[in-house]
Order: C-alpha cells, then structure tokens, then sequence
C-alpha cells in the first residue's frame, strides 16, 4: 500500500478488502463485530459502508480509554498494569470481550498510538496491536506502522490499521481479497 500516489490507492484497497470480508462473512453466515480504540470507529464505519453489510455486522464498541475497556470489554487491571493498554495482551482481551459482549463468530480489536504524541522510544507513534478471534482462532499481531512508512499522520495510520484488521479477518479465515 502506498501513500505516494494520493489517498485514493488506499482508499480503493480498502474497498477492496471490506467487501470481500462483508461477501465472505454473509456467505459463511458468520457475525462479525468490532472493538476499536486508535481506530476511533473506522474500522465499523468501513464495513458498515458496504450495502448488506447489516447481514453480518452486529456492532462495534469505541473503547478509547482504560476504564471502558475494563468495564465494557472486561480487560484486567492487571493487564493494563503490566503490559500497558497499547499492548498484544490488551487487544486479545479487548476482542475476547468484544466476542462475548455482541456474540459474534469474529471480532476484530485494535489499540494502539496513532499520534502525533503518546508514543515512546519502546513504543513510538504508529506502534499498533491488532487482535482478529473466532471462537476457535486468534491472530495477534503488532504493526509497526512507523518502520513500513513515510510521513506518517494520524489519519493515515488509522487508515492502514483499519485495511490491515480486515485483511486479518480473511486471513482468519484463509480467504483471499477479491478484486
């Protein structure tokens, strides 16, 4: 994915991946539902873009802050505590949590920093967890967005996380995103 030539390459391969993930989750019957902090929303916003995407999405929870995390996706204290929240620990309970809140087939969770402050020498601006879970299968992983691209922003971090997070949920599934 490149930014050099403008946001639409992006855009266009995100369209790309959200609908085969919306034809694939209808085609298999399987409910997916989001839990998103750095992503604020982007994530639900980009299935729900899609027509019939209703069939398969049960919903998304915008848990940006620790508390909501704990109280609405039951992420540990002691998670938060010894892992810090932009942590894989943290995104694998955020979509455990998310699994049983909406009861769904898939959930797809992400936390991490999108900047322009908030990252750290260990952890700098563009560092992003992503957890994709079914109730047989977990795929965690961290983005280190930052190492892969130039002039970075916040937006486009969102963006790359958002495509990555879908592109995770077909590899979940060993599916592969149609044109």
């Amino acid at each position: 994915m490149k930014f050099a030539e403008g946001d639409k390459v992006v855009t266009d391969s995100i369209d790309i991946v959200t609908k085969s993930v919306v034809k694939y989750m209808i085609k298999s019957g399987r409910k997916l539902c989001t839990a998103e902090s750095c992503t604020g929303g982007m994530i639900s916003q980009t299935i729900t873009s899609v027509s019939g995407a209703s069939e398969m999405f049960l919903g998304g929870a915008c848990t940006y802050t620790e508390e909501i995390k704990m109280k609405l996706l039951n992420v540990k204290k002691e998670t938060l505590e010894q892992y810090t929240v932009y942590s894989e620990q943290t995104a694998s309970e955020m979509s455990k949590g998310a699994l049983k809140l909406f009861g769904a087939d898939c959930a797809v969770a992400v936390t991490g920093i999108a900047g322009p402050s908030g990252g750290s020498q260990e952890k700098p601006v563009g560092t992003v967890y992503v957890s994709v879970r079914s109730r047989q299968k977990e795929i965690v992983r961290r983005l280190e967005l930052y190492k892969e691209y130039e002039n970075l922003d916040r937006r486009k971090i969102r963006m790359l996380t958002t495509e990555t997070a879908l592109r995770m949920v077909l590899e979940l599934y060993e599916q592969k995103a149609e044109a």
